[in-house]
């Protein structure tokens, strides 16, 4: 029996990807995926259009003759938090989210306000660097979105201040680059308290990009544990197969539930496609039920 590929760490463009949240999930059933987890940095404002479009998909099923079209997958609730730990940006994928409750939503868009304010103070640094980059006009070129430094790296692409975008986070707004400007984030530890307190199940993303080495990496495991911690990405886009095994044994050692996806961003990740990543990524369906288990019962 085959089974399905998930992916559970998507972006849409109510964050930094360029598929809308209804184009995702009609992407996902051609890509043949039984479950899509929209992961949005610090919004949740893309959950009810994956929602909406997935069931749109089955009206159209039940409508239509009896085919061999690929199944409509499941829709399940995520969210990036983007946190900082030891001059680290750590990002922690909840799943599950309680999408709906207000108290849970009006929190993160205090995350999102943090970033307002850092892109706020970049637009001037670079206006004053003789990059006349306006937020207001910003906002205008990309509505309904949380502003990343990816749409700045757009903006000015389009404006004809850079030639591409690998140069705007090379020379202008990558890290160590002149115009870029960090922003207050929470730790990791309390980005999981936040999570559980809302019945979400926390996931530590893509480890193995913080650049930390073992010891480094296991005591923030050991710390976040203490916190809750429910899962880590062992599978995701770029792992070789040696780094899928050294993550699935951390996971062990533990006791965290694998988890696992693309990071999907559309055309944003040259190369990089929903479910498969850069061609090896294969996140295995029976990843999911262990992850529901560990949410609420009315996130579900």
């Amino acid at each position: 029996m085959n089974m399905s590929p998930i992916d559970l760490h998507t972006h849409s463009t109510k964050s930094d990807g360029t598929f809308s949240p209804a184009e995702l999930i009609r992407y996902a059933q051609l890509r043949g995926l039984s479950a899509i987890a929209l992961t949005d940095h610090d919004t949740a404002d893309g959950i009810e259009e994956a929602l909406l479009a997935a069931d749109k998909l089955k009206e159209e099923a039940l409508m239509s003759p009896p085919s061999d079209s690929p199944a409509i997958p499941e829709v399940i609730p995520g969210v990036e938090l983007s946190t900082e730990y030891r001059g680290r940006d750590i990002h922690i994928v909840g799943l599950f989210i309680d999408w709906k409750n207000p108290e849970f939503i009006s929190k993160l868009r205090e995350f999102a306000d943090a970033r307002i304010y850092r892109n706020q103070k970049m637009c001037r640094l670079l206006s004053e660097g003789g990059y006349p980059v306006d937020y207001n006009g910003l906002r205008l070129h990309f509505p309904d979105t949380v502003i990343t430094r990816a749409h700045f790296a757009q903006y000015m692409l389009e404006k004809g201040f850079i030639s591409s975008i690998d140069e705007a986070f090379r020379k202008l707004i990558g890290d160590d680059c002149p115009f870029f400007v960090p922003r207050e984030k929470i730790s990791p530890h309390d980005g999981v308290s936040f999570l559980l307190q809302y019945g979400a199940v926390p996931i530590l993303a893509h480890p193995l990009q913080y650049k930390m080495s073992d010891s480094q990496l296991r005591e923030l495991l050991d710390s976040l544990c203490e916190y809750g911690l429910s899962g880590i990405e062992v599978y995701y886009s770029g792992y070789k197969p040696a780094d899928t095994a050294y993550l699935s044994r951390l996971a062990a050692e533990f006791g965290l539930l694998p988890s696992g996806g693309s990071d999907f961003h559309g055309s944003r990740k040259k190369g990089l496609d929903l479910g498969t990543g850069y061609g090896h990524l294969y996140v295995p369906e029976t990843l999911l039920p262990p992850l529901r288990e560990k949410a609420a019962p009315s996130n579900r």
